[in-house]
């Protein structure tokens, strides 16, 4: 029988999408102030592989960046409630401007929070599934089948390279 193993702590990132600057600035000084110092962000990324974030307006762009505290697992649960939260305050009532997508990586993973079911998705807790979206596999991240098109453009693979090196380095030293 093996015994439960609680695993290393895991490097968290959030992705925020949106057309708005001013939103943008508040989610990410909210997101600084609630998790903690950013230690590694993307430039803006063009957003254009659906049309599902229309109400957003034109020109949407993404920010990635991940903080240097690392978190336990588990709390990726109440880290994809609070920025559902953010989302509704920053959006108001008429309709969504912003999306607000956390994440985490782990040296062999990296994951989305969402709270939407799918066969690929694992349920947490509380509404939140997980998704696996991306596979570290001979020194590479790879996509799922399943791996959302951004998820795949080499901005974003820059982005968790960088950040899977920051992580290493974290645990080296723990």
């Amino acid at each position: 029988m093996a015994e439960p193993l609680i695993p290393s702590r895991a490097k968290l990132f959030i992705g925020i999408l949106t057309s708005r600057e001013d939103l943008f600035e508040d989610a990410r000084k909210m997101a600084e102030k609630k998790y903690g110092e950013i230690d590694f962000a993307t430039a803006k990324i063009q957003f254009t592989h659906t049309s599902y974030y229309s109400s957003m307006g034109k020109n949407i762009f993404k920010v990635l960046f991940s903080f240097k505290k690392l978190i336990k697992r588990e709390d990726i649960v109440d880290i994809k409630l609070y920025t559902n939260k953010v989302e509704k305050k920053l959006s108001g009532r008429d309709k969504r401007l912003i999306n607000i997508d956390p994440g985490y990586m782990t040296l062999s993973n990296v994951f989305l929070a969402t709270c939407k079911d799918f066969f690929h998705r694992t349920y947490l807790t509380k509404g939140v599934f997980l998704e696996n979206e991306l596979k570290y596999v001979a020194k590479k991240f790879e996509p799922w089948e399943w791996t959302y098109p951004d998820y795949r453009k080499p901005e974003y693979m820059h982005f968790f390279h960088n950040v899977r090196r920051i992580y290493y380095n974290q645990l080296k030293r723990q």
